[in-house]
């Protein structure tokens, strides 16, 4: 084929190393290909789902493998291959290797930009055991038959389905009904009630449910308000472990005060409110209206914090993008909130997946903390900050990852920062 191919097209590969974004990478005749549904050492045949003669790169699926890698198993979903649902990225690999893979991501990414060794393992959430039935949320899209399903792999296609293997079953039951008419419907179970299902896009003017999810960790423990269509952890384990996590990194002490950015409806600060006691100060800053609501009634056991409802550049008064790259235009900061301090303890940041960026962490660092933990879904985003943070003179001087998000290429890391003293 003279290394000229396009979507259809089958190749013999052999394939390299896992990239960021749950594929392997591969080479035909000098093109890159993006192949998904294989392991890093296996020969496959894979076929060309994306791009052609000129792009830089090509996607690709692995329809038969003519060598297996270890740890290779036979996916238990019937949707989960080449052409099926685009959810899961790694049902044909066994959990624990998904495990090593993940940490290999996350390794490779800090070497790439953060230009420094880690050494990380990545940690099994409790509750998990095969990699199935942890998911409590899951946004279905519907078809034109008013059928709930799944999409497939960077498509805008649905594959109807009654049910998904990640869902706990309380997903499934909450489905019932028909949707036609609608775009989609978010299923919810959550840990305390009922499960409920809201239909997409919600009408002006209906009421959204609001849910309890419980927390018990051993830094916190107590009920959260959360919307049907809020932010929340999607593990039935992932809150508890991650709040512990924080909170065992940022090691507050009674009477400190510190800053809670991106942060939901209250979880992380709540346990920082309960840390730092009533002469501390917890300043929790949430973009979203409705999570600032809840999170205001979450903390009213705990005076010494207070959320605020701003960006979290507004807050800080600094200019930003908006978006990694600078896709968005310049926004103009401001000018500082009046709640934001001059000082600051401890800072505790859990940024949407761009990460937070040079901007906000520059102001953050002029609050001259003793400490900053960063909460991260993207281990490249994270990698980029932490180069960020070691030029402002803040060392990683501790990293933990989850795998709370089984049978996907998503991972989440907690990571620590101590002000450089020498």
């Amino acid at each position: 084929m003279s290394g000229q191919l396009g979507i259809g097209d089958e190749v013999v590969v052999d394939v390299g190393p896992l990239a960021h974004g749950g594929h392997c990478v591969a080479r035909h005749e000098g093109r890159v290909l993006f192949v998904r549904h294989t392991l890093p050492g296996e020969r496959v045949r894979a076929r060309v789902t994306e791009g052609g003669d000129g792009d830089r790169f090509l996607r690709a699926d692995a329809v038969e493998v003519l060598t297996a890698a270890p740890g290779r198993v036979e996916a238990p979903c019937r949707y989960a291959g080449p052409g099926g649902c685009g959810g899961c990225d790694f049902q044909h690999v066994e959990v624990g290797a998904q495990r090593v893979l993940k940490g290999d991501v996350i390794r490779g990414q800090f070497r790439r930009l953060a230009r420094r060794d880690v050494d990380v393992t990545v940690e099994p959430v409790p509750g998990d055991t095969d990699g199935l039935r942890w998911r409590t949320r899951v946004e279905f899209a519907v078809d034109g038959a008013g059928r709930p399903g799944l999409r497939p792999h960077r498509s805008h296609d649905v594959l109807p389905l009654a049910d998904c293997l990640l869902a706990v079953p309380d997903v499934a039951a909450a489905l019932a009904g028909s949707y036609a008419g609608c775009s989609g419907v978010d299923a919810v179970a959550p840990s305390v009630g009922a499960p409920a299902a809201v239909r997409l896009p919600v009408a002006a003017g209906e009421p959204v449910p609001v849910l309890t999810e419980r927390v018990a960790a051993a830094s916190l423990t107590g009920d959260f308000a959360v919307s049907a269509r809020g932010f929340w952890q999607v593990h039935p384990g992932a809150a508890a472990t991650f709040v512990d996590a924080a909170l065992d990194f940022l090691a507050p002490a009674a009477g400190e005060s510190a800053l809670d950015l991106y942060a939901g409806v209250g979880v992380f600060a709540a346990a920082l409110g309960g840390a730092v006691g009533p002469g501390g100060r917890v300043v929790a800053v949430e973009s979203d209206a409705d999570a600032v609501g809840h999170a205001t009634r979450n903390l009213a056991a705990y005076p010494q914090v207070v959320a605020v409802r701003a960006r979290v550049d507004d807050f800080l008064g600094v200019a930003t993008s908006g978006r990694r790259g600078g896709r968005r235009p310049q926004r103009r900061g401001r000018g500082r909130h009046p709640l934001a301090p001059p000082r600051v303890d401890l800072v505790l940041l859990d940024p949407p997946r761009v990460g937070a960026g040079r901007a906000v962490l520059e102001a953050l660092v002029a609050l001259a903390p003793r400490r900053l933990v960063y909460v991260a879904c993207d281990p490249a985003a994270l990698a980029r900050d932490t180069a960020y943070l070691d030029e402002l003179g803040y060392d990683l001087t501790g990293l933990r990852a989850f795998d709370a998000f089984p049978m996907t290429h998503h991972v989440e890391c907690v990571a620590r920062f101590d002000a450089r003293t020498a």
